[in-house]
C-alpha cells in the first residue's frame, strides 16, 4: 500500500486528517519515550487525545501519560508526578498475538508436555 495507506487506514497510524486536525486544534503537550505525541484541545483543554507511533495499541502508553489522557491528573507526567523510583520496571505493550506471547508448556502452540493436575481436581466419571 505505501504512501496511500497512511491516507485511507487509521490502524497502521494517525491518518493524514488526524495529524491535520491534531495540529490545527490542538495543543502538543509533549512526547514519552516511546514517541508518542500527546494533544489537548485548544479551546476545551478536557479533550485530550495521542498520536501514536506506530500500532495503534493503547497498552504502549505510559502509566503516568494515561493518567494525564484520562484526566486523572491535570499536569503532564513530568510535573505532576514523581520520578521513576528505580525498582519500577519500564511499562511493556500487550504482546496478545505477537511471537513473545505467553505460551505456558503444554499449550498447542508450544511444544512439551502439560504439567499433571494437582491433587485437588478429581476427575467427574459417570456411574
Amino acid at each position: 500500500m505505501g504512501l496511500f495507506a497512511n491516507a485511507f487506514t487509521w490502524w497502521n497510524g494517525a491518518s493524514w486528517g488526524t495529524t491535520f486536525f491534531s495540529r490545527r486544534h490542538g495543543e502538543e503537550m509533549g512526547r514519552d519515550d516511546a514517541g508518542n505525541i500527546y494533544f489537548q484541545h485548544r479551546k476545551d483543554p478536557t479533550r485530550r487525545w495521542v498520536i501514536y507511533d506506530g500500532n495503534n495499541d493503547s497498552s504502549r502508553v505510559p502509566p503516568g501519560w494515561n493518567a494525564w489522557l484520562r484526566g486523572t491528573i491535570d499536569e503532564i507526567p513530568e510535573k505532576s508526578l514523581p520520578p521513576r523510583r528505580p525498582f519500577e520496571q519500564a511499562p511493556q505493550p500487550n504482546l496478545t498475538g505477537t511471537e513473545r506471547t505467553y505460551r505456558p508448556s503444554g499449550s498447542l502452540a508450544r511444544s512439551g508436555r502439560r504439567a499433571p493436575a494437582t491433587g485437588d481436581y478429581e476427575a467427574w466419571k459417570p456411574e
